[in-house]
């Protein structure tokens, strides 16, 4: 029989144990041993029964457990013991309390998904890892973040297989109520809400959950409330879920009610209001439009209130394609802005004029979120170096005339959140080393170059625990895959084959990742008969872990995933290669510690960063991958391999697969197997180990999310603070009329004639040498303060392209001629040999600008005036 009604019953905690509810409520038990080994003495086989979620956990112990522990004085110690170090933890001063400079009050950070622990499912992929890992590690160094969020009532999918290998989608129902959450009340205890306008006089209602990350709160906003009509109940139903009015409407909840709750939050519970909001990802796009109407109320005209905004907005950009940005057609984005439905005191046209793709090679009816989350923010990046160039590239058409390498978008380097994802023996064989506070430190705050204590490691211990790891995900492995052997349709005589699954003395390599096209999932079956010998290999055997998700609604990429499933199924192999369903936190905390080899075979350059190989470096896992990423930036032949990649423009897709999955085989042959096999003078594998050690000691460091936290509050926070607080309305006003101003001059703006010192440049000249510029312009109806002239200068490509530049800028040398042109003179340092040219080009200045790129304007001489002066050696 069916419930017509479901309820939570809550226990009721013994008084000596009521602070057991605070340690389940507090997420940081999901990183904190004390705490977890804590929980699993409640009950150890309930702990593991309820996938160790200290709410579920407490949810079933029986009243006779709970009684004898709140007699039990030991336990009552321990207890006593973490609930004081959550306490100092939450309330003590932390690395940025310590930071002299003026810092901001609070940053908001918004994103579309959060991967904190499996027990709140609420990411798809690495987008929500990264987002979680950044929340933890800023609780861990004390900046004050406001996390921010949608609560998805079925979270992403789970997946199983078909017999036949084909996925399938099932979306678990999630109630709030049993999950690590509280909602945020207003004072009389009623539940805070947000509300947003719709089309047609309706109204969308949310709530808002409360998730407490150490010392960050994540707000999570929930449509699924009685207020709403049927349609509306929906709109938080599934993470990447829905047609484009549903994720608009999803959209338009994060940021704008995203907002809302925030201000709300700030007034129930007197946190500072952020200086600084941070927007992961397109998807929160629509917060600087709530801004911006907040500020319209307190008498900002549009123009000035974007400028107040864009000032305290980071923009983090994720994706190298165009695919995978959201864009919504322009009817749709007007259909739900405007006097009829939210934000009716803007006009629409300013609106959508954020967002459309108005330049050359956009699609000028399509409004793209990446597009207006860049002209929102001052402050924009991407996610690693290479990552970085490759955004500069994909959206400089918003910055016409300036080379890529001048647009204003910089790179913060992803990290990953070391407590989460290390393994809990290799936090002990470095607390045995160095104690286990300077280990925590060390992975938490990071700020040193080198883990040198690594050195000092037996070889012996690190073998062993290597040994120990791998021999864990065996057993890990060959229980997972029973389970979806039987959800296969599968009996249990048949399975008698899965107790040789996988050896613990073999070489593991471990590829787990979403499944779309560009991660090349069957790269590794390219040559089947190739990777068949490797696995079989009589002397040097390899074995393979892979797990994955393709999205619901990508046929091409399931189709991928029943390829390697069919091939992992053939009797010769199965013992060798094994997929697991259901790819998530709970299964990837096992899976990075276990394997030797993290395989990482993107598409180069669309891999934005790619972290799952820094969870398993800091693990000890060596990493074997195509030189996208992270890779590109930090590999070393210390700490693993790069795959060649053939990305000529010439090679086609199949040509190159084949290239590369060719180079990907004779690495494992010809140098990844001998070194793991080869044995040294103590039947050690010497090499192999001293590139483990490597790997820990060097890339260690710069892998973690405490590194780049620190990052982002130096380079982009503090500084988009400061100028949110320069920003004051007369001062936006004042930036917004000269912006205006600018523009409309800015067409009577030109580079009139440039003459050097030299009264003849010769094809040579000397290093050493300084040439003086001098130079004519016309300003229009702009004056000497409105702009920078500047000399640009550097190395020349044989197209007279000049790479790796230097600016110089030039000093007016008197008033306007009679015709109104301006003079301008500098020196011309030649202080570089080979090839070198320069040119001259003005550019807007102000002191609020972040960049001299801001606006996107530049005047340049003509094409003709350029080759009588720009080069001068070739």
């Amino acid at each position: 029989m069916k419930a017509i009604r479901r309820f939570t019953v809550r226990p009721v905690l013994p008084e000596p144990l009521r602070p057991l509810s605070d340690l389940a409520r507090n997420l940081r038990w999901s990183w904190h041993a004390e705490t977890r080994d804590l929980f699993q003495s409640v009950d150890p086989g309930r702990w593991a029964a309820s996938g160790e979620d200290p709410v579920r956990l407490l949810g079933s112990v029986p009243p006779a457990r709970l009684a004898e522990l709140a007699a039990d004085g030991p336990f009552l110690s321990r207890l006593s013991a973490v609930a004081g170090d959550l306490d100092d933890y939450v309330t003590g001063g932390r690395w940025y309390q310590d930071q002299s400079a003026e810092l901001p009050a609070a940053v908001a950070y918004f994103s579309p998904e959060f991967g904190i622990t499996a027990a709140l499912p609420q990411y798809s992929g690495g987008l929500g890892i990264l987002a979680g890992d950044h929340l933890k590690a800023a609780s861990d160094l004390g900046v004050p973040l406001i996390g921010v969020g949608l609560l998805y009532r079925h979270g992403y999918f789970r997946q199983t297989l078909s017999r036949d290998g084909w996925q399938q989608e099932h979306y678990p129902v999630l109630d709030p109520n049993e999950l690590p959450l509280a909602l945020l009340k207003e004072p009389d205890g009623t539940p805070a809400q947000v509300s947003l306008a719709l089309p047609g006089g309706k109204s969308l209602h949310a709530r808002v959950w409360l998730a407490q990350v150490g010392r960050v709160p994540l707000l999570m906003l929930d449509s699924d409330v009685e207020e709403n009509d049927l349609g509306e109940r929906g709109v938080t139903d599934r993470l990447y879920g829905g047609g484009s009015e549903h994720r608009l409407l999803q959209e338009m909840l994060l940021g704008i009610g995203g907002v809302r709750a925030v201000r709300t939050y700030c007034r129930l519970t007197g946190h500072p209001e952020p200086e600084v909001f941070h927007t992961n990802e397109g998807h929160a796009g629509f917060l600087g439009l709530e801004r911006i109407a907040e500020l319209a109320d307190q008498g900002l005209d549009f123009d000035a209130a974007l400028e107040a905004v864009r000032a305290g907005t980071v923009f983090t950009t994720h994706t190298p394609v165009p695919a995978g940005i959201d864009r919504f057609d322009r009817e749709l984005v007007a259909h739900h802005f405007g006097p009829a439905a939210e934000l009716p005191g803007i006009d629409v046209e300013r609106i959508l004029q954020l967002g459309m793709e108005t330049y050359p090679g956009g699609e000028p009816n399509l409004f793209n979120m990446a597009v207006m989350g860049l002209r929102l923010g001052q402050r924009a990046n991407g996610v690693s170096l290479l990552h970085g160039n490759v955004s500069r590239e994909m959206f400089s058409g918003l910055w016409p005339g300036f080379d890529p390498d001048e647009v204003p978008i910089t790179s913060v380097t992803n990290g990953v959140h070391a407590p989460t994802w290390v393994a809990p023996e290799v936090f002990r064989l470095g607390a045995r080393q160095i104690g286990g506070r300077r280990t925590e430190d060390a992975l938490t705050v990071g700020g040193s170059d080198r883990w040198d204590a690594v050195g000092e490691i037996p070889d012996q211990d690190i073998w062993e625990l290597r040994r120990n790891l791998r021999e864990q995900l065996v057993l890990e492995v060959r229980e997972r895959l029973r389970a979806s052997w039987r959800q296969r349709g599968a009996g249990t005589a048949e399975l008698g084959w899965i107790d040789g699954v996988l050896d613990p003395d073999v070489l593991t390599i471990g590829f787990a990742r979403r499944v779309p096209s560009y991660k090349r999932l069957t790269l590794m079956l390219r040559d089947r008969d190739r990777l068949m010998d490797l696995l079989l290999h009589p002397e040097r055997p390899i074995q393979i872990v892979v797990a994955g998700k393709a999205h619901p609604a990508d046929d091409g990429g399931k189709r991928l995933v029943q390829e390697l499933v069919r091939f992992a199924d053939d009797p010769r192999v199965r013992h060798r290669i094994v997929f697991l369903p259901d790819y998530g936190m709970a299964m990837a905390k096992k899976l990075y510690p276990g394997c030797d080899i993290w395989l990482n075979n993107p598409l180069r350059p669309l891999e934005a960063c790619g972290t799952s190989g820094m969870k398993a470096a800091l693990n000890g896992c060596l990493n074997l991958s195509v030189l996208d990423g992270w890779w590109d930036e930090w590999f070393q032949p210390d700490f693993g391999w790069a795959i060649p990649t053939a990305d000529g423009t010439a090679t086609d897709p199949d040509r190159r697969d084949d290239i590369e999955a060719a180079a990907l085989y004779d690495l494992l042959e010809q140098r990844v197997t001998p070194r793991f096999y080869e044995q040294g003078r103590a039947g050690l594998p010497d090499r192999w180990i001293e590139m483990v050690r490597q790997t820990l000691t060097l890339l260690g460091p710069k892998v973690l999310a405490g590194r780049m936290v620190r990052e982002y509050v130096e380079r982009l926070y503090t500084p988009a603070a400061h100028a949110h607080r320069a920003m004051t309305p007369d001062a936006a006003r004042e930036l917004a009329g000269w912006k205006a101003r600018v523009r409309s001059a800015w067409h009577d703006v030109s580079v009139d004639h440039v003459e050097t010192s030299v009264a003849a440049v010769t094809a040579t000249a000397e290093l050493g040498t300084t040439l003086t510029l001098r130079v004519r312009v016309a300003l229009g109806g702009l004056a000497p303060d409105d702009v920078e002239v500047q000399v640009v200068s550097g190395r020349v490509d044989p197209e007279d392209r000049i790479g790796d530049a230097s600016t110089v800028p030039l000093k007016p040398t008197g008033g306007p001629d009679t015709e109104g042109r301006w003079a301008y003179e500098g020196p011309l340092s030649l202080d570089r040999t080979g090839p070198y040219g320069y040119t001259v080009r003005i550019l807007p200045a102000h002191r609020l600008l972040a960049s001299g790129a801001e606006l996107g304007l530049v005047a340049v001489p003509s094409e003709e005036m350029g080759e009588g002066a720009g080069v001068l050696m070739r």
